[in-house]
């Protein structure tokens, strides 16, 4: 009985030791971003450590070149620890890290790597690009062993659920790059490939779209590996295509570590909600404090803004499974300025795609462009401005007189002409406001951007009905495509639409993020052969392969003088003139039968006698009359 107690007040005592002995341990789970690059005109590296207690650590280090300029403690948990060097003069090796706590060491070997070229290399997307945009999940499956991956919360691969994950991978886009070359695109972009480590909610939705961040450095294992993503580049820079890269910067994925694990106080946006949830395992928690967002960007620019309007916009979470970021945090910024470079520099990407650009910070993005314009001067980053008026548009592009800070954002996203577009498909064009008399009025306000070149211009993307809805009716499809791919912008396509794949939101998102037919295996047709294909949407790719073949390497098209004339009789009319050649792109935007009046559009025809039409190879000749048959296009070329 003595011994008993003798042996309970020993453990007692030696708990306490047991304990403190636990928290002098010393151990690094990681550090972002997992290497760096030497050489770079920004010399300064945030490092982000990861680890138990790792707050109350010192650091130093010894590498030759290297110094470090300061370490921050932030006020929040105490699993991080930032550290600021200075590489200035460091050569390519591997950085010896030294953390002590006490009389506890550990050495935590970091990689600075040699750039593979200097920074003004790097060469971007342009208007002589026509980007295809797919969703990896939804495209092609090239490894099926990817679909279920051990350890990750609980999904399901299920192709029969639109909001489930249907097993579409890296490995399926490698093993299609000859359609692309024949489809005559030149560069892609991927909605996001990073990790996504989300559960299924109620068994039925999945965040298959990527936009749920929970590994900033790392891409999503049912995509592939980082290896995998390399690979892909080097292989599409062998066939000529660029590879743009979907990054968001307004918010993370709900299961993030820094979501169970706030880094600081000012981490994310309105944050204070998180505290309240129930249910900590959860992915979709919900306190009476959360406020989501508007959804309406005009407060970000609208000198008469209210300040709840304007903290609804840029405060409010997207959806409660994504948290706000707050950029106006400077390390939550530099953080995510170095993970853009980073990805630059590893995997060789071409351009970035930024999400949901105006919902966050205007002057820290500023910031990051700003910093990736001075060191990939020829680099391009498009912006997702979703607003469907010209002047909004401009003003965020780069050195718009229009904003009082130059946001340094050299491509936003046309939205007005997605929108013009898209009515025109059912309206008839009238003799003043109706069809294509938006566009030409759209087109007409051009003068507020810095350079309209710049701006990026589609007819429907994964966020937007498909174009056809539930038709089949290529004939408006043809005429949006025909002035897409001719005006002063850069096209962006959206996959299966060279086949006519159609669907629309009401149903769901996922109606008009279907799975690509043959990509998959036991699909009944391979629509990336010709033989699988219907004779319709043979007709259809047919069309679009011209048009892009044609368009490449074409001077009036790429920099040549743009003139639009006001539609008249429901015909409207863009030419292009430059490097010796004249363009006429010609749309009836009515049911009836139109003759075109040749004599009004006598100052780009010229002295040309003939003209070839472009998608179907047709000849004309100018001294006589031509027929425009209802919702018919015509893609001239004088001669």
């Amino acid at each position: 009985m003595i011994k008993r107690i003798l042996t309970a007040a020993l453990m007692a005592a030696l708990l306490p030791l047991a304990a403190l002995a636990a928290s002098a341990s010393l151990n690094i789970d990681r550090i972002d971003p997992p290497n760096w690059y030497t050489g770079l005109k920004h010399s300064s590296l945030q490092l982000m450590v990861y680890g138990k207690d790792i707050k109350t650590a010192d650091v130093s280090t010894d590498y030759s070149g290297a110094r470090i300029d300061s370490i921050v403690r932030l006020d929040g948990s105490n699993n991080y620890l930032l550290i600021y060097l200075d590489l200035k003069d460091a050569k390519p090796g591997t950085m010896q890290l030294t953390f002590k706590r006490g009389k506890k060491q550990v050495q935590y070997p970091y990689m600075l790597c040699e750039r593979e070229m200097p920074g003004s290399e790097r060469r971007g997307f342009t208007n002589a690009d026509v980007l295809y945009m797919l969703m990896p999940d939804r495209f092609a499956n090239g490894n099926t062993a990817n679909d279920q991956i051990a350890g990750m919360r609980p999904y399901k691969c299920d192709r029969s659920e639109p909001s489930l994950r249907h097993g579409g991978d890296i490995a399926g886009i490698r093993s299609h790059l000859d359609y692309f070359n024949t489809l005559g695109v030149t560069a892609l972009w991927f909605t996001p490939l990073l990790e996504n480590d989300s559960p299924d909610h109620a068994g039925r939705v999945s965040t298959y779209h990527g936009y749920a961040t929970t590994d900033y450095y790392r891409v999503d294992p049912r995509f592939g590996s980082n290896d995998d993503y390399r690979h892909l580049t080097d292989e599409a820079h062998a066939h000529g295509l660029k590879i743009v890269m979907d990054m968001i910067f307004n918010h993370c994925g709900f299961e993030h570590p820094w979501v169970s694990d706030i880094p600081s106080s000012d981490w994310f946006n309105l944050d204070g909600w998180l505290k309240q949830r129930a249910d900590k395992t959860g992915s979709d928690p919900r306190g009476t404090d959360f406020l989501q967002t508007s959804y309406k960007l005009t407060p970000v620019l609208d000198p008469y803004a209210s300040e709840i309007d304007l903290k609804e916009t840029v405060q409010g979470w997207f959806v409660t499974t994504m948290p706000d970021l707050n950029q106006n945090n400077p390390h939550v910024m530099d953080y995510l300025i170095q993970n853009s470079i980073w990805w630059i520099e590893t995997i060789g990407i071409d351009g970035i795609r930024m999400d949901t650009y105006p919902y966050a910070y205007a002057k820290p993005m500023a910031r990051w462009m700003k910093t990736l314009d001075e060191e990939y001067p020829n680099f391009n980053v498009v912006g997702e401005t979703w607003v469907e008026q010209p002047a909004y548009t401009a003003a965020w592009q780069k050195d718009s007189p229009n904003n009082k800070d130059n946001s340094y954002l050299k491509t936003v996203m046309d939205f007005s002409f997605h929108e013009k577009v898209d009515s025109a498909r059912t309206e008839v064009t009238d003799g003043w406001w109706r069809g294509y008399n938006r566009l030409y009025n759209s087109l007409a306000f051009d003068y507020l951007y810095p350079n309209p070149s710049s701006v990026m211009a589609f007819v429907e993307n994964h966020d937007t009905d498909r174009y056809l809805r539930d038709t089949r009716d290529a004939r408006p499809l043809k005429q949006a495509l025909a002035l897409l791919l001719t005006i002063k912008r850069i096209p962006q396509l959206y996959y299966g639409t060279e086949i006519l794949m159609n669907g629309t939101k009401a149903r769901t998102d996922g109606d008009v993020r279907r799975d690509f037919p043959g990509g998959f295996p036991g699909d009944e047709r391979n629509c990336f052969t010709q033989a699988g294909r219907t004779r319709e949407e043979q007709d259809m790719f047919q069309w679009m392969s011209r048009m892009l073949h044609w368009r490449q390497g074409n001077e009036a098209i790429i920099g040549g003088r743009q003139v639009q004339f006001i539609p008249r009789d429901g015909v409207y009319v863009i030419a292009r003139q430059g490097g010796g050649r004249t363009v006429m792109t010609i749309v009836n935007g009515t049911d009836e039968t139109r003759e075109l009046d040749k004599a009004r559009y006598a100052e780009v025809i010229g002295t040309h006698t003939t003209a070839r039409d472009i998608p179907t190879q047709g000849y004309y000749l100018l001294s006589e009359s031509i027929t425009l048959p209802p919702r018919g296009t015509l893609v001239l070329e004088l001669q």
